[in-house]
């Protein structure tokens, strides 16, 4: 199976950035993609951005030219990285890391990112 492990949430002004990071472990090979989700109070949880294992990238378009995800590979892990730009009181939710493999997802704990001055 895979696990996920993330990290990297926290509280950031309007206009700041904030990175986080996913990682996988277990049975890596099977991954054919990873993505970040987001759910604000009150609302449904989007998707914000999906990355294949080989790097091909889609955005949400409330986030496109604003976030950017990418993976690496290594030995034992897959990291899955969100870089988030020009952050907007709007981008404040609870952030997931997901992963489908074998035809199954797995879902990360989540992390928060809070965009308030």
């Amino acid at each position: 199976q895979v696990q996920l492990v993330e990290s990297g949430g926290g509280l950031v002004e309007p206009g700041g950035s904030l990175g986080l990071s996913c990682v996988a472990s277990g049975r890596i090979f099977t991954i054919t993609n990873m993505a970040w989700h987001r759910q604000a109070p009150g609302k449904e949880r989007e998707l914000v951005a999906i990355i294949t294992r080989g790097g091909g990238a889609n955005y949400a378009d409330s986030v496109q030219g604003r976030f950017t995800i990418s993976i690496d590979h290594a030995k034992s892990t897959t990291t899955v990285y969100l870089q988030m730009n020009s952050l907007k009181p709007e981008d404040t939710a609870l952030y997931y890391c997901n992963a489908l493999s074998l035809g199954s997802y797995t879902w990360g704990q989540g992390t928060q990112v809070t965009v308030s001055s």
